[in-house]
């Protein structure tokens, strides 16, 4: 077995966390681990790594509507006119927004977003391009990357979605939605975005709905001059829970336009609490990534290629089976015409004929299993981008065929035995002990911390 050498990408997790997050940076050995077991079987290559699949990064989105809301509360919050000025200008896409050093906000191409497997939209242009073709190489038109000097952006990513009510409802923006707020750890939902009907906020509802269980929905009310802050949240809940949005938080959002103040202090103290755990949150989601790459090997990725091998088994036995059919009948006709049944069963030349026919079947079987596995391999391949798997099951696939393989019934993957089975087995136990630590900083059966191991510092030195 040969030993895989830890990518990069691990090299710069584990030295990032050597220091602020024990849990993560167990979880990122528990990931060298299964980048071991995964290479081994041929899925993955020397550099390549599963922790790619999903942001390392605490991720908060925004989802809004027509009104100001928005905008007065990135001034209030946020803070500085640059920042909210830097949406405004592209405000028809999707703007992840990061904490710079440099005084002057800078804007960056997709492109940087896509090529960066920091990002949750790290090789986003493959799925476009899946969706609808063309559309990938234009991903310049639907994202961007805006770096700001704002403090309260520090150790985080921040996602502004596109005006809901505004934005029409093509198959690339519903998927950048839906992608935003799965990958998302705490999602700010302006509930103005729910007061017109729109094709775009239907997905949104239903995208809420299937991820209610996450308690990953804040929903940001403005403060109303007739209602006490009670009676508005209690009448948004009622309106929310006719759409089928039953769960999240509700947070009353001032009326005036402002910085943070003593006076505003207080309308963000829940808001200030919940994004400053949003470290928690990103903790919890890469142990959740962890334990679903974990168990996907054995559920999705590798009885996929069992499939490919059996149907490849079928194919190749179904063309012999023809062959040999096809013998038969000119045996048979043989028979007919000129009687070679004597020649058949004669002690000699019987054996000969016979030696004969496994000569022409054997080559003729290889042949058409190397044929048939050209076809197999491209379906493979198209199986692959549309389950969105960056495992090569085509390469898996490719190990199976080797000479005893072709000629013997064995359908199970080349290195998928108990062995490797149980390695899977150990990590995620594994993973759930690191949920249990995660748990134990939180957990009243203990003394409290002095400081949270789980709370990331500034990420300016982010790998």
């Amino acid at each position: 077995m040969t030993e895989k050498t830890a990518s990069k990408y691990l090299l710069n997790l584990e030295k990032h966390f050597a220091h602020d997050n024990p849990v993560l940076l167990k979880a990122v050995k528990v990931f060298q681990e299964l980048d071991q077991i995964e290479y081994d079987l041929g899925l993955i290559g020397m550099e390549e790594t599963t922790a790619c699949k999903q942001s390392w990064w605490p991720v908060i989105s925004m989802v809004s509507g027509n009104s100001t809301a928005r905008s007065r509360f990135i001034n209030s919050y946020f803070g500085g006119e640059h920042l909210l000025s830097g949406i405004q200008t592209s405000s028809h896409k999707f703007t992840v927004l990061l904490h710079s050093v440099q005084a002057n906000p800078v804007t960056l191409p997709a492109t940087a977003l896509d090529v960066d497997p920091r990002y949750p939209f790290y090789q986003i242009s493959k799925k476009i391009e899946q969706r609808e073709e063309g559309e990938g190489g234009r991903i310049n038109s639907y994202m961007e990357l805006k770096a700001i000097n704002s403090e309260r952006l520090k150790g985080k990513l921040l996602i502004n979605v596109p005006n809901i009510m505004t934005e029409v409802a093509t198959p690339i923006i519903s998927l950048l939605l839906k992608h935003t707020i799965e990958n998302s750890d705490l999602v700010l939902v302006f509930v103005d975005a729910f007061e017109q009907e729109a094709p775009l906020v239907d997905e949104l509802i239903q995208t809420i709905i299937a991820h209610q269980d996450s308690n990953k929905f804040i929903y940001l009310i403005d403060e109303s001059a007739t209602l006490s802050n009670g009676e508005n949240i209690s009448l948004w809940q009622k309106k929310l829970a006719e759409l089928g949005l039953n769960t999240g938080q509700f947070v009353i959002l001032p009326n005036k336009q402002s910085g943070i103040s003593p006076q505003l202090s207080g309308y963000f103290s829940e808001l200030e609490q919940r994004i400053a755990n949003v470290g928690h949150d990103r903790s919890y989601r890469v142990l959740e990534a962890l334990e679903r790459s974990i168990h996907d090997i054995e559920n999705i990725v590798m009885p996929e290629v069992k499939k490919g091998i059996e149907l490849w088994k079928e194919r190749v036995n179904v063309t012999s089976l023809m062959a040999l059919s096809f013998i038969a009948m000119l045996a048979v006709f043989a028979e007919i015409q000129f009687g070679i049944l004597e020649l058949l069963i004669d002690p000699i030349i019987g054996p000969i004929i016979l030696i004969l026919v496994i000569a022409v079947m054997v080559p003729m079987h290889l042949f058409g299993g190397k044929l048939q596995a050209k076809l197999i391999v491209n379906k493979l391949n198209a199986r692959q981008k549309e389950l969105h798997l960056m495992e090569n099951l085509a390469g898996v696939f490719e190990k199976n065929l080797t000479f005893t393989r072709m000629l013997l019934p064995m359908t199970e993957p080349v290195g998928w035995d108990k062995k490797n089975k149980a390695r899977l087995a150990q990590l995620s136990d594994k993973c759930r002990l690191l949920v249990q630590s995660l748990n134990d900083y939180f957990s009243t059966f203990h003394d409290p911390l002095v400081t949270s191991p789980v709370e990331p510092t500034d990420f300016k030195d982010f790998p």
